[in-house]
């Protein structure tokens, strides 16, 4: 999954970044809000992480213009405004959850776990699709109960898909979710990691597990 975190806090925005990174998600960060809404404009993020006081843009202009656009991705505010009201301004700008600082990491990654299963329709952590589990806090996955070893790369394929199981996820998407670095227009890179992730789930002599879905990209099959 990829975050935006939008924190002015340079300790704060990198500390942050670095975790969740070693979580296994894919981060990009901004210091301030007009770059922040810029990227949000311009990429998709499954959640974003938004510190409400920001320089240039404050965070909760920055909530109420993707509100205002119908982006509905979920929104994690962070800040130091603690009252009651502060909370209920920043629910009804469009905020999906409300952290004061200071917060426990550790706490933070739940709530954007909940969130995100939440925007995906997903009520338990635990996401079973036929003998296939996956623990999405855990990022791990077994078949009819015997573990599967993955890079984090697979991983993140596989829970994209898994999320949006029975639909079809195009190229572009994935690409822009699951890798940090620029892909050159036509490359393979999603086909091979498909294919390698096929190996890694498929049981011998079946149906593969992911459709391809020709022009259009991939989907993991229901049961």
């Amino acid at each position: 999954m990829k975050i935006l975190v939008v924190e002015d806090s340079d300790i704060l925005r990198e500390s942050l970044a670095r975790g969740l990174r070693q979580a296994g998600y894919l981060v990009d960060a901004s210091p301030d809000g007009e770059d922040g809404f810029w990227r949000i404009e311009e990429e998709t993020y499954d959640a974003i992480v938004l510190d409400l006081g920001l320089p240039k843009l404050d965070g909760m202009n920055v909530l109420e213009r993707m509100r205002a656009s119908r982006n509905q991705t979920p929104v994690l505010v962070l800040t130091a405004r603690d009252t009651i009201d502060d909370r209920v301004t920043g629910l009804r700008a469009g905020a999906d959850d409300y952290l004061v600082k200071p917060f426990a990491f550790d706490e933070l990654q739940a709530r954007l776990e909940a969130l995100t299963r939440r925007s995906n329709g997903v009520a338990s952590n635990n996401l079973h699709i036929g003998d296939l589990t996956i623990d999405l806090a855990a990022r791990t996955v077994d078949i009819d109960g015997v573990s599967i070893n993955l890079s984090r790369r697979e991983y993140a394929l596989l829970e994209m898909l898994a999320l949006r199981s029975g639909k079809v996820v195009s190229r572009s998407d994935i690409e822009a979710n699951i890798y940090d670095e620029h892909v050159e227009p036509n490359s393979n890179v999603v086909d091979a990691a498909v294919s390698i992730l096929r190996k890694a789930i498929d049981k011998k002599d079946e149906r593969s597990r992911i459709e391809t879905v020709r022009g259009q990209g991939y989907r993991l099959l229901q049961p």
